[in-house]
Order: structure tokens, then sequence, then C-alpha cells
């Protein structure tokens, strides 16, 4: 574990979270930061990744530590490392050491930790041996993270509040983050002409990430299977008159995420058909951008994008029918199914593992309706907050070839029309967009988005 040397500037943001926290709960609070988990034997691991919500209050990746909170003081819990390790993992810092660089009010061994647990909150972590070990260690049972009770819910509602918008130390690493993303997409990019497989541009783009001494915010999509939008396949060989997808993004030391999405033909070139439908989704894009101020809905920016992609559709084609008619009956989320974009933060679906509870306002509820039902965040827009904008189009063959949305649609789409289009099948253009007092400052903006630029890139 490395020790930034900016401790001095973390330390004083650390100190200031907790004593934010500390404002809107008066009881105490215990957060772990989880341990790794083995693969396939003990001493072969999954990489480790602190809890987001240990990390936001300690600052540093530490494995099998917890803190305890309470009236903005912090106590640190965390074994020293046993002599022999320094055999296989080299000199680790000691307790006082870490307590000092995260400001850490006093430090303990993990043993001590019993001793202090009454009336004490909690999140439950993601690793099914610390969730355990919280649960008996409280002495209660524990409900998910989406559903808590009593003072575990009172806990989450107050770190939601927190994590919603980003101070400074939070903002630098994301702009860390966002920058080595960026560059990672430009990697990418050049690396095409020479790749032959999907698994040669995922290899440019990482090994960009891991050498500025990142890891990857979640795993990486580098598919000319845009239609599946989660694709973790790289076998797929590239051809001419492919477009390649990749949704890749950095994640810095101290857990923060950039994440985004760009479109790009393998040729270099955009056939007539693809540059059609780019534009389409770049000027949906641009207008959702263009719109963000603070005190606008998210969910109405969704709607602006599912406005823009219904309205280019229909000069297409490929649609029929007047577009306020055809969004109202989610006519364009047959090609457009999924939100807007999310929270960006600690997490590069920040605070998902609340669920609803932190990308909803208290009273909002889901939709059920087809082209609104997987929107991540219906909040109001607020200085600091970072979301992802990511409007796309897909042919995915399970919803158009679904008999129902045959029928349903059979009147507003031109399906000889569409057959046109074959050449495209996932389109995705995503950048992070900080919401600032006076409007947005993206902080993707120096990964180019028009075609023309793109195709410029990927030549070369």
């Amino acid at each position: 574990m490395e020790i930034s040397n900016n401790y001095d500037f973390l330390a004083t943001a650390l100190r200031q979270r907790r004593q934010k926290l500390a404002t809107l709960i008066n009881f105490p609070i215990i957060l772990w930061s989880g341990r790794s988990i083995s693969r396939n034997y003990p001493a072969n691991t999954f990489p480790f990744r602190a809890s987001s919500h240990f990390l936001y209050f300690a600052g540093f990746p530490l494995e099998n530590a917890a803190i305890r909170l309470e009236s903005g003081k912090l106590e640190l819990f965390i074994d020293n490392a046993h002599p022999s390790n320094a055999l296989w993992h080299g000199e680790m810092p000691k307790r006082e050491e870490i307590a000092e660089k995260i400001g850490a009010d006093a430090a303990f061994p993990m043993a001590d930790l019993e001793s202090r647990t009454a009336g004490a909150a909690t999140i439950p972590v993601q690793d099914y041996r610390t969730l355990l070990k919280q649960s008996q260690t409280l002495n209660r049972p524990l409900s998910s993270a989406k559903s808590p009770e009593g003072i575990d819910l009172e806990l989450t509602k107050a770190i939601i509040s927190l994590r919603l918008t980003h101070d400074a130390a939070a903002l630098g690493e994301l702009r860390q983050a966002s920058a080595v993303t960026v560059e990672a997409h430009k990697a990418g990019m050049m690396a095409t002409a020479s790749a032959k497989t999907e698994a040669a541009i995922r290899g440019a783009m990482e090994g960009h990430i891991i050498a500025e001494n990142m890891t990857f915010a979640y795993p990486s999509i580098v598919t000319v299977r845009g239609e599946v939008l989660h694709n973790e396949q790289y076998h797929h060989p590239l051809q001419t008159g492919d477009l390649l997808l990749a949704d890749v993004g950095a994640e810095t030391a101290m857990g923060w995420a950039g994440d985004v999405t760009r479109t790009w033909p393998v040729s270099g070139k955009f056939s007539p058909t693809q540059r059609d439908i780019y534009d389409v989704v770049l000027a949906a894009h641009d207008a959702c951008i263009a719109k963000i101020v603070p005190g606008v809905e998210y969910r109405d920016i969704h709607l602006l994008a599912a406005q823009v992609i219904a309205e280019g559709l229909v000069d297409l084609g490929i649609l029929q029918g007047n577009p306020d008619d055809l969004v109202e009956m989610d006519a364009h989320a047959l090609f457009f199914v999924h939100g807007i974009g999310h929270l960006i933060g600690l997490d590069v679906h920040d605070m998902e593992d609340f669920g609803d509870l932190a990308g909803y306002e208290e009273g909002r509820v889901r939709s059920s309706r087809f082209g609104l039902g997987y929107l991540r965040l219906h909040r109001t827009l607020r200085p600091g907050m970072l979301v992802s904008i990511e409007p796309g189009f897909y042919q995915v063959p399970g919803i158009l070839n679904k008999l129902e949305n045959r029928s349903k649609y059979k009147d507003v789409v031109n399906w000889d029309k569409l057959n046109k289009f074959a050449d495209v099948r996932g389109i995705r253009i995503e950048d992070d967009v900080l919401v600032t007092e006076a409007g947005t400052e993206v902080l993707t903006a120096n990964l180019p988005t028009h075609a023309d630029e793109i195709e410029q890139l990927v030549k070369g």
C-alpha cells in the first residue's frame, strides 16, 4: 500500500467530510474496508478494492480495516502486518503512520473493535467474509444495502446527501481519472489500424491506464457487437465495415472513476448509414449537455435525449409519426432502451449499492414504462454533481424481433428502411459532465465526439 505524499490536503478534506457527517447524525458509525477474495486457492486473490463508503471517510484503500466515526472523530482499527509478510510484500506502513496520514484521532488493533460497537450503525460490504464479520461484531443481522433499517437507514441517507456532490479533493481525483480515460481512448483509436481483434484494442486502452498506475473502474467493453450493452467478450475479429464500441474508464489509486464511451469505424471511415445514425446520437448527446444547469431534472434530460433521437429517426425514415407521440409511446426505446446516464464518483455508478435510495429523490419511484424503467438517476441536478451523458442507438434482436413489439409498433417503424441500416449494431457516445454553478464542465471534453475528428484519430 502506497501512501500519497499529498496527505495534508487529503487529511483536511477527510476531516471535513467526517465533520459534515457529524452534523447529520448523532450516533457512532463503523465502516469496514473489506478483504481480498481468493480466485482459486487462498494466496491467489482478485485485486483488492476497498468499500467506497470506507474510502470516502478514510481516504486510503486499507485492507481488513475498520473506522469508527463519532462526533467528527475517527478511530482506525487495523493490525500491523506480520513481520514474515515483508518477504512477499515488502515493508508495510505501521498503524500509527497510517493513522497520521488519514488524520485519525486514535488507532487500535482490530481486536479492540468489539469493545467499541455499542449503538453503532454500518453499511454492509460486498464480500461475504467481511459481511459475516460485521454481523458478528455488531451482534445483529444486517439488511441489504438497498433496504437498510433503523439507524443503518439514517446513516445511508446521510452518506447519500454527502456523496451526491463532490468536494475539491474528490474533483481532483475525478479529473485525474477523466484525463487518463481520455488518453486511453485515444490510444485505442490509434491502435485500430494494426489491430486484428477487439482484444488488441482493449490491450492498448487498458495498457495506457496501467502505465499511469491506475486500474479499471469497471470491466472494459471493447466490441464490434455494440448491441450487447455490457459485452465483455474480446475475441471477435475486426473487419472492414465494423463499428467498434469502447466503454472504458480509469480508476485512481484512491478509487475515483472515469467513464467514457466512443464508437468508431474500424476502417477509419463511417459508412453513410453509420454516419447518419452517429450524427443522431451525437445530436442527442450535445443537446443534453447544453441543457444541464442546476435545478434541471435529470429525468427531463433523459426525455430530451429520447426526443432528439426520435426526431432524428423520423428524419431518416426509420420511425414514422410525430416525435412527441413516438416518445410518449416509447417507440424510441426500441433503439435507446437504457437511461441517459448515472452518477459518477467513487463508484462508476456512484452509490448503486444503495439502489434507488441514492438514485431517486425521496418519494420518487422507478417507472414501469419501457422507455423509463432503466433510468438510474431521477434527481434535481445540483452544483457538484458529476453525471454521465450517454445516449445510444442499438439494434438488439431480442427487442426488435419480439412479437409484442412488432405488433405494438407496426405502424410507426419502417422495418424495410431499418434493414438498410444493418451495419449499425450499436453506437454510444458518453462523457462525464460536472454540474457547476454556471452550468457544466465536461471533464472528458479533450476527447473528440464529432465523426470527422474520430475518423482522423483512427487513421492516425
